[in-house]
């Protein structure tokens, strides 16, 4: 599944936020479910190898979402852990992987996708902007709250209420970023 992103500029939120600076992009190597997240590859080239996002991969895969996340971007995906997926009712997601589930599938997985790249230091910036709240539009046409989470961390409020926080922020990809959240947001 292909999607329009220039209708989705919702970068305009953090104004140029999402422009990064030539020492910026030498962005350190990170490991993420015992595997290396190499910056110059794009987000399903390094999710492929993460241990701990197995379940995440095949959604994106069910989903039809593989073409869209290896694209140009720039993107920031919260990316739940296999955990975060257990953690849902049983069932639910051998449910979404269906055929017939695949358009559910496909609203709950763009949920975790914001067009733009925005790095930790961005979402903090905008949380203090906006009086401890950001609200992020997803690409899946929804929003998301970005709250601080202590003095550093970050959280994600869903709209109905969840609340995810970022465990692992800023891994640095070719097409954008990914922070690793340990829960599942819901539309």
């Amino acid at each position: 599944m292909k999607f329009s992103f220039a209708t989705l500029a919702i970068v305009a939120l953090l104004g140029t936020a999402g422009v990064q600076s030539a020492s910026a992009q030498k962005a350190k190597t990170v490991m993420v479910g015992g595997a290396p997240m190499y910056p110059t590859k794009n987000i399903i080239e390094n999710a492929v190898n993460s241990k701990d996002h197995t379940t995440l991969v095949a959604a994106v895969k069910a989903a039809g979402l593989v073409e869209t996340l290896s694209g140009p971007g720039p993107f920031t995906v919260f990316a739940p852990t296999n955990e975060a997926f257990n953690a849902l009712p049983a069932g639910t997601v051998e449910t979404l992987v269906k055929p017939e589930n695949k358009e559910t599938l496909t609203k709950i997985l763009t949920y975790h996708v914001v067009a733009g790249k925005m790095t930790a230091s961005d979402l903090m910036k905008a949380i203090k902007a906006g009086g401890g709240k950001a609200t992020l539009t997803t690409v899946q046409g929804e929003t998301l709250t970005a709250m601080m989470k202590g003095s550093k961390g970050i959280e994600l409020k869903d709209e109905k209420g969840g609340i995810a926080t970022v465990t692992i922020a800023d891994v640095m990809q070719s097409n954008g970023v990914i922070h690793v959240v340990n829960k599942v947001l819901m539309p």
